[in-house]
């Protein structure tokens, strides 16, 4: 049987809670930067033309998503 090395599996975590973390600060600046238009201007209004960027920004979004249900998930079972 093949184990995988413990050294490869640490970057692999790194990288994964890196892009993680990445993602979620990321989503509370935007909110932060929304906030504050709506504030200034009583609404928000964004549009993307390039489906590259917007395929990204989804993509990006929906990992956030599953490392926020991870994290979450994995600090209500270690509190049990």
């Amino acid at each position: 049987m093949m184990t995988l090395d413990p050294t490869l599996m640490r970057k692999v975590r790194v990288v994964f809670h890196s892009l993680g973390l990445s993602c979620l600060g990321g989503a509370i600046f935007l909110q932060i930067l929304v906030l504050f238009d709506i504030l200034q201007h009583g609404y928000f209004r964004a549009v993307e033309a390039n489906p590259a960027i917007l395929a990204m920004e989804i993509g990006l979004s929906a990992f956030a998503l599953v490392y926020f249900v991870y994290i979450y998930q994995r600090l209500i079972r270690s509190n049990k």
